[in-house]
């Protein structure tokens, strides 16, 4: 059906952000890719467009490890928190000789949407289901990991707002401790919709390559820094909503009078929350001629929260969230709600984008 990379049909961007998996050919001649913090596979979809061989997943959420088995038939797939899965002495040898371990530690902790430092320390339950933990220290966790197994290089995902305030602190703190378990750590602030996506979606990736495989690459970066180089300069085409709109699906339809007027009194491009407060803050009307803004895990019609369609009283639609999120359009998303599971995910067209260039400036190179 295609002439492109990967079995897709050839265009202006990398990778598509209209697929399905049913016509994805995922080559799986890049290098093996283990994935903590997995959700629902977002990350491991990129990976896998970039041609990488994904072996499983560490998750703690038992609904998301549900859907991420349906849609990816995993080798390995643990569901336990990472401070037990860290310590284990019966993982396999594969896991030991990875190309990448890939991670997005929970981050509600660092958002500018949360409590931020009110929050910092503090044991608690992420979504009903899971473990009680402390989120913010689970990014040391995943080092902890990275230490153990080894991997040529790490990955991790995280939001903007651990760059802002106080916060930097933790910044510093993980580059000490990427040091100490042997990696040169380096880390990015992206915006998905620079990088195929139809989503302004800002996110922080830390990478960190092995100290023993850096040599080819160090570059003095600054007075003070010698690292291993790598670009990652990301400007495609921006993907306008008019680009994924469907006009077939009418579903998620207003039927509170209050979220009606919200819609209402909303200029295209602006979110409700010029016009109300509390539980009706979350809603966005979007314009045809706009990148669609960052989807946050939760849509509720009736409670004006979500990404809500121009042209008439409904949220956006399932296959205008899954491209927008550059998720497959026949994604199994079992008994999560689509909003909810492609809002906490990392969009797979940002990860196949960074994963691209990780293999061809350095694993290819080792």
């Amino acid at each position: 059906m295609s002439d492109g990379e990967n079995g897709f049909l050839k265009t202006k961007h990398n990778f598509p952000y209209k697929w399905t998996l049913k016509d994805a050919v995922f080559t799986k001649d890049k290098g093996k890719v283990f994935s903590c913090f997995a959700c629902g596979g977002g990350s491991t979809m990129g990976y896998k467009l970039a041609g990488f061989d994904v072996l499983g997943c560490n998750e703690i959420d038992p609904k998301m490890i549900e859907a991420y088995k349906a849609n990816h038939n995993p080798k390995y797939a643990y569901l336990e928190p990472i401070q037990t899965f860290k310590l284990r002495t019966d993982l396999p040898d594969e896991l030991y000789n990875l190309d990448i371990l890939d991670g997005s530690p929970p981050c509600s902790s660092f958002s500018m949407a949360g409590n931020r430092e009110k929050d910092w320390g503090k044991e608690k339950v992420f979504r009903e289901g899971q473990a009680e933990q402390v989120l913010d220290t689970l990014f040391f966790d995943f080092i902890d990991l990275a230490k153990k197994l080894q991997p040529k290089v790490v990955v991790a995902e995280n939001v903007k707002g651990l760059l802002l305030g106080e916060a930097k602190a933790y910044v510093r703190q993980i580059y000490r401790e990427f040091d100490l378990a042997g990696y040169y750590c380096q880390h990015w602030l992206l915006d998905a919709s620079k990088m195929g996506v139809p989503q302004r979606r800002e996110r922080v990736f830390f990478i960190a390559l092995r100290k023993d495989l850096a040599k080819p690459f160090l570059k003095q970066m600054n007075l003070f820094d010698i690292l291993p180089e790598i670009k990652l300069e990301f400007n495609e085409p921006e993907i306008k909503f008019k680009e994924i709109e469907d006009k077939t699906d009418f579903s998620n339809t207003i039927t509170s009078e209050k979220a009606k007027e919200l819609w209402l009194n909303t200029k295209e491009g602006t979110s409700f929350s010029e016009y109300a407060k509390g539980s009706y803050f979350g809603g966005y009307k979007i314009s045809d001629n706009e990148v669609c803004p960052t989807i946050i895990g939760m849509f509720r019609p009736n409670s004006g929260i979500g990404i809500f369609y121009n042209k008439s009283q409904r949220i956006l639609n399932k296959s205008e969230y899954s491209m927008a999120g550059s998720y497959p359009l026949d994604y199994d998303f079992k008994e999560q709600k689509y909003g909810y599971l492609i809002g906490m995910s990392v969009p797979p067209v940002m990860t196949a984008q960074i994963a691209k260039q990780v293999y061809e400036q350095w694993l290819s190179k080792i």
